[in-house]
């Protein structure tokens, strides 16, 4: 049974390096990314419901965009704070600001997927370029860097959305070392010509895109995935590019507590489950591999069972993958999180397996 196991750990281990090395080495190894700026109309689609805090900190920065023909359309999802009035005064101010407002509807009740379809019909430009109301751009060249990735065959642009560091907190490295994980899935998934996913928080794609599927329709009734499954939907090699350069990421707020990051990461897993039948067998495999490769050298290290190989193998693991997100890191600009990298990596695996259990027995909250 021992030796058996010892195999199975084997083969764990190159499943691992496949998939660093093959797949996430495309975009670890990646070049520094080169655009010419292509100044298309954009139109900017901001939804949100009772954020007046962070719209009223972040909407100015979005109109400081340093960028010639760009709309914004802000879209109030019948908010029961005072984003309205903010928005309103924001439309007053700024010329290229236009407002959509949304009334609560009995059949699309509390559905960001309704409402960002009103937004996105009000748009006037052909290229939609969207951001979450809690987020603003890293710098005021977001929409150049965005919108220079579209080609007349590239019309689906996949961007980073970071989170901002916070002193002293572990929860906080542990949230920007799942993001940056994340991302480094789906931009290396996407060179590899099977993009599977975008994020709300920067995603870019032309408004034909979206006339072509019906929108949302397929899954209007799914509360989440008005990002990842849209783009698990519409996304292909040829009409898919993505875009790191740190002038292009966007930036939000952390959570700050365990309990609110794990309810975040509830919608996001069970979204997963209505991806198409490639993309839920890559990200299963690659899951129960990192589970597989914490569990089986345990068992064989209590029975001191071919122990100096098993050891050898841990570091060979460790090794690669170090390098690999080491360099994935460098790129988003989350090289602090590496120094944690084995601690962080065995607490999101668990944490992970916990929201699998429990979203089998509780369905997630989703947009109130």
């Amino acid at each position: 049974m021992l030796t058996i196991t010892l195999y199975f750990f084997i083969i764990i281990v190159a499943i691992q390096f496949s998939y660093y090395l093959f797949v996430f080495g495309k975009f670890a190894f990646a070049k520094t990314q080169k655009s010419t700026p292509k100044r298309i109309p954009i139109s900017v689609i901001v939804c949100a419901k009772n954020e007046a805090e962070n719209v009223a900190r972040f909407i100015p920065l979005l109109a400081q965009q340093d960028y010639p023909d760009y709309e914004i359309i802000l879209i109030d999802d019948a908010s029961s704070d005072n984003t309205l009035e903010i928005f309103e005064e924001f439309e007053k101010q700024y010329s290229n600001i236009r407002l959509v407002k949304v009334q609560n509807n009995e059949a699309f009740w509390g559905n960001k997927k309704y409402a960002l379809t009103l937004g996105i019909k009000a748009a006037k430009k052909d290229y939609l370029l969207f951001m979450d109301a809690d987020c603003y751009p890293a710098t005021k060249d977001w929409i150049t860097t965005m919108s220079a990735q579209f080609t007349m065959h590239k019309t689906i642009v996949l961007g980073y959305g970071a989170y901002e560091k916070k002193a002293n907190s572990f929860l906080n490295k542990i949230i920007r070392f799942e993001t940056m994980l994340t991302a480094v899935q789906y931009f290396s998934w996407a060179k590899t010509g099977h993009p599977y996913m975008g994020i709300g928080r920067n995603l870019a794609y032309k408004k034909e895109e979206f006339y072509n599927v019906k929108g949302f329709i397929s899954h209007m009734k799914i509360r989440s995935g008005d990002d990842d499954l849209f783009i698990n939907q519409v996304a292909k090699s040829k009409n898919t590019a993505i875009c790191f350069s740190p002038e292009s990421f966007t930036y939000s707020q952390p959570k700050t507590t365990f309990k609110g990051w794990f309810t975040q990461k509830r919608r996001h897993v069970s979204t997963a489950n209505f991806y198409k039948s490639f993309d839920k067998v890559q990200l299963a495999l690659f899951y129960v591999s990192q589970l597989l490769f914490i569990i089986l050298p345990i068992i064989l290290l209590a029975f001191q069972y071919q122990w100096i190989l098993v050891l050898s193998l841990i570091g060979f693991r460790y090794l690669f993958s170090w390098i690999i997100l080491g360099f994935s890191a460098g790129k988003l600009k989350e090289k602090d999180v590496m120094y944690w990298f084995p601690i962080i990596e065995i607490v999101l695996i668990f944490t992970q397996l916990n929201i699998f259990i429990t979203n089998i027995f509780s369905k997630p909250v989703h947009w109130k």
